[in-house]
């Protein structure tokens, strides 16, 4: 970071997810993206064009070395989360990194040690605490104004083949357990404050195709009997994305993404939530470059999540251990 306070950005990954993040980082004051990695060099060059980054390249290592940028926010594929994570912070950079951290436990405690060994800030991905619904739910439950009796979600796709959000071919695998379902495992150990001890999984057969399961069902429970309930499919030829019931002690509530409202139907008012932005991926970046400038850990920090890691290590368990 500069003495005057602006940070210098590297985005990697210069696909919808990254375009995203780049869409965020231009509303917020003193952020410079100053290079821009993408896994076909022309689409780097075009996205750093765009978005007026001096640098484009399709090699991680040629922007960790540079000396001016001081943050890298990694929006690649799954399986390269993890080491690239270690390798940016073992470079000097302080990280975002997208969900999910990693795709075993192993590896989430090593990047989580890293973090801790080179003193830099990583940061997950995990947009849920972000977006403006799940803010006001969560201000209602540190008031001590609602205590969640049970979470209720659906993420539901129609992804029968290898394909990303914008139906453009993907290089690598998606996975319901250690990408879709930590959103949710993560937002419900968040929302409670406490600790998942119960944790099962049933999973539908795998798909020929691609080799995974296309559908699956996970219970969760707190050591106080708070529960949740998650279904995921990749085969729901209807609405996509994920919607929440909060059923609470002192009312219900329904979020999807930015939008909440009663059990009733009524709408919540999150003005006081969207006055800066009601984009959940821009507060996340925010947030990040805050806790940059405030030398403070961020929420969504490696630490404050990798507790979703372990519980989704213990579905893995429960998933593939022989029956009987």
């Amino acid at each position: 970071m500069t003495r005057s306070g602006r940070l210098r950005v590297a985005v990697v990954g210069a696909g919808a997810f990254g375009i995203k993040h780049l869409d965020g980082l231009m509303n917020i004051d003193g952020v410079e993206v100053v290079s821009i990695v993408g896994r076909k060099r022309l689409q780097a060059e075009l996205v750093a064009a765009r978005y007026g980054a001096g640098h484009a390249t399709t090699q991680l290592d040629e922007t960790l070395v540079r000396d001016d940028v001081d943050a890298v926010i990694l929006c690649t594929p799954t399986p390269l989360h993890a080491a690239q994570a270690i390798a940016a912070m073992r470079a000097g950079k302080h990280v975002q990194v997208e969900i999910p951290l990693a795709q075993s436990w192993a590896d989430a405690v090593d990047v989580a040690r890293t973090a801790e060994e080179t003193g830099r800030v990583c940061m997950v991905g995990h947009t849920r605490r972000f977006n403006p619904s799940h803010q006001w739910i969560h201000d209602r439950i540190t008031a001590g104004e609602l205590s969640i009796q049970h979470l209720i979600a659906q993420t539901c796709f129609f992804r029968r083949t290898n394909t990303n959000a914008l139906g453009q071919p993907r290089s690598w695998t998606d996975h319901l357990l250690w990408h879709h379902a930590a959103h949710t495992v993560d937002l419900f150990q968040y929302q409670t404050g406490e600790p998942v001890t119960v944790a099962n999984a049933m999973a539908g057969p795998l798909d020929e195709r691609l080799g995974i399961a296309m559908d699956m069902s996970i219970q969760l429970a707190t050591e106080t009997g708070k529960l949740c309930t998650l279904s995921l499919s990749f085969n729901d030829d209807g609405p996509l994305g994920t919607g929440f019931k909060y059923i609470g002690d002192t009312g219900t509530y329904l979020a999807r993404y930015d939008d909440l409202v009663s059990g009733r139907g009524d709408p919540v008012d999150l003005t006081p939530y969207t006055r800066v932005s009601a984009n959940g991926v821009e507060l996340q970046d925010r947030e990040f470059v805050t806790a940059l400038r405030q030398g403070r850990a961020p929420n969504a920090s490696v630490t404050d999540v990798l507790p979703c890691y372990g519980v989704l290590d213990q579905l893995e368990y429960r998933l593939t251990a022989p029956a009987g």
